[in-house]
């Protein structure tokens, strides 16, 4: 059970995608939720990091984070300060007009008028 959660956790593949030698897909993702829920992997990091820190084996003076989940601000991406926010070009490629006056002004710029 717990190499199947391993597997999937390390891979990132769906949770169908279980090979079978662990087992249903199924049991194996029912009982890592109910232990997510539980706090099992919480209790289980904070044991392993008590051993190896009791052991000397952990340099608390190493921190990392991951900077691509978090959300910077727009000026931090090098906005305009003070100025409305502008979607970027392809943004606003992408996106259909969302009212009929922008629309009809979509197509007079599409058609040259």
């Amino acid at each position: 059970m717990v190499e199947g959660i391993l597997w999937r956790l390390r891979t990132g593949a769906p949770w169908r995608d279980l090979p079978e030698r662990y087992g249903p897909w199924k049991t194996v993702y029912t009982r890592f939720r109910r232990w997510q829920q539980g706090g099992v992997w919480a209790r289980a990091l904070a044991a392993l990091q008590a051993d190896a820190d009791a052991r000397g084996d952990l340099d608390w003076s190493l921190h990392f984070l991951d900077g691509t989940t978090i959300r910077a601000h727009p000026h931090a991406a090098g906005a305009k300060k003070g100025g409305p926010i502008k979607p970027s070009a392809g943004a606003r490629a992408a996106s259909a007009p969302s009212s009929i006056c922008a629309r009809n002004e979509a197509a007079n710029r599409s058609a040259g008028r």
